[in-house]
């Protein structure tokens, strides 16, 4: 199967969907390829207080499907599904390749945001080598699975925001919460410290790693092996379950090779641009931003590669 459009847009979540809508509303009959995770991280956000607009907070989900909806009703057409390969040489049109087939389209705009980082240690997650933890006792969202987990005492690895934000979370099911931490003094803005520190579920284990998983990978996880980062002095610890709360890479793993990157792998765009080096390219949200990462410059910057897009695309008529 092939299709031609005006715009194709890779990648969902507040800056694909606000992308979307600008470019709808501007009669571009944009596609949107939604990627492996419709409508981004916020899809494992809990309440979402800090967006313009909802003073009393809203679900993330609630927020995106809100989104998704805002620009479908503007003519976005919505693809399920995700890119295996770009084609950029040789200006537009650029070829965007899915398991359904080819699409071409004289722009393309990048919001394939970011993913969980994990630790990278064995039987992390399922491998040729077998199967992993992930999902027996080990998450990377406390959202998806903190239900799992009610009266249970779980770990949560990590000293910035994301670490704060799992750990509060998940102190609504589980009976304690502990914060396993490389080093004696957290990353996390001050109000996201204050809340984890005034919550009687949530301890902290200070210079401290996780060195290795213990139990059946596919099966169930029963505890950890634990190293200070002081004194390397090893030793183990039962728990009901651990969750990685460290952050997250950007998923720009198919345009290696095809567009620039920092040493980070986030895609490099022009100063207060969305554009690319490759005109007619452009790239909003997590995927160019490692420095704010929040919803609303997310949402921002993908109304930026909108206007960019279509005046590319008026630039190119006659």
């Amino acid at each position: 199967m092939s299709s031609d459009s005006n715009l194709i847009i890779i990648g969902s979540g507040p800056a694909g969907y606000t992308a979307a809508l600008y470019a709808s509303r501007a009669n571009l009959n944009p596609m949107l390829i939604e990627g492996a995770q419709p409508g981004g991280q916020l899809m494992i956000t809990t309440d979402v207080e800090n967006y313009p607009g909802f003073p009393e907070g809203i679900l993330g989900p609630e927020l995106m499907q809100r989104f998704r909806d805002q620009a479908v009703r503007f003519g976005t057409e919505i693809v399920t599904g995700w890119v295996t390969d770009v084609d950029f040489e040789g200006g537009p049109p650029f070829t965007v390749t899915t398991a359904q087939g080819e699409h071409r389209a004289g722009a393309v705009i990048i919001s394939t945001g970011a993913s969980a980082r994990l630790l990278g240690l064995p039987h992390e997650e399922p491998s040729a080598d077998g199967p992993g933890f992930m999902g027996h006792g080990l998450s990377a969202c406390a959202t998806c699975d903190g239900f799992f987990f009610r009266e249970k005492e779980v770990l949560v690895v990590g000293g910035g925001d994301s670490a704060m934000e799992e750990a509060t979370f998940l102190t609504r099911f589980c009976s304690k919460v502990t914060i396993v931490h490389r080093r004696e003094e957290l990353r996390a803005s001050k109000i996201m410290q204050d809340r984890a520190m005034a919550n009687e579920k949530i301890d902290f284990m200070w210079n401290t790693t996780i060195a290795a998983y213990l139990g059946t990978p596919g099966e169930r996880l029963t505890g950890v092996r634990l190293e200070d980062t002081v004194t390397g002095e090893l030793r183990e610890q039962e728990t009901g379950g651990v969750f990685i709360g460290i952050g997250h890479v950007p998923n720009t793993q198919i345009f290696e090779g095809k567009l620039a990157m920092d040493d980070k792998g986030y895609l490099v765009t022009q100063p207060g641009q969305a554009a690319t080096a490759i005109k007619g390219v452009f790239a909003c949200g997590d995927v160019q931003d490692s420095y704010y990462r929040q919803a609303v410059t997310a949402a921002g910057s993908g109304c930026m590669a909108a206007i960019e897009a279509e005046r590319w695309l008026e630039s190119q008529e006659g």
